[in-house]
């Protein structure tokens, strides 16, 4: 019996450590107390913000996508500059300030806020986030993809379907990360 926990003790241990390095690697967490300090502001959970940055950028602060979204919430142009406007973020300027933590993580928390008051369900606000309000609007007035108007049965595009299932996932992994302390 002796031998056995002794075998086991090293087994336990690396499989704690390969855990750990999973964690770290696939649900990384940066900008921690500026996503907790955004999170508190606009009201929103914080291991929303950290999926949906997770998922977006991979805590890239640089990050831009083919479609010209920046920064770690992957912000696009139009959307961060109505947003700052609407924040009070005085001599915005898109290009340069998109990059710093503070400013994207600000206004995307605000963003994300902003679609779970209009949308009511996480995975819709998700999907605008994902997909734009334009799209998610013509989604729920289908009933091929909205059967009350409210809630989304299916959603068109394979991109936005896998980008919600994305960021609840991470959203579970985040709360498990934390939970255990790592």
């Amino acid at each position: 019996m002796k031998k056995l926990k002794l075998l086991l003790f090293p087994i336990i241990i690396l499989g704690a450590l390969f855990a750990l390095y999973l964690f770290n690697t696939n649900f990384p967490l940066r900008y921690l107390n500026i996503i907790e300090h955004y999170a508190q502001i606009h009201d929103v959970d914080p291991v929303l913000v950290a999926s949906i940055i997770n998922v977006e950028s991979r805590f890239d602060r640089y990050a831009v996508s083919h479609a010209g979204a920046s920064g770690l919430m992957q912000l696009m142009p139009n959307t961060a500059v109505w947003a700052a406007e609407e924040l009070g973020i005085e001599d915005f300027y898109f290009d340069e300030m998109v990059f710093d933590p503070h400013i994207n993580i600000n206004i995307g928390t605000w963003y994300i806020r902003s679609l779970l008051d209009s949308h009511h369900t996480m995975p819709v606000a998700l999907a605008a986030y994902n997909a734009g309000r334009g799209n998610v609007a013509s989604w729920l007035a289908n009933p091929n993809y909205s059967v009350d108007g409210y809630t989304l049965t299916y959603i068109p595009f394979g991109e936005t379907r896998r980008y919600v299932d994305m960021v609840l996932l991470s959203m579970h992994a985040y709360r498990l990360r934390l939970w255990l302390g790592i």
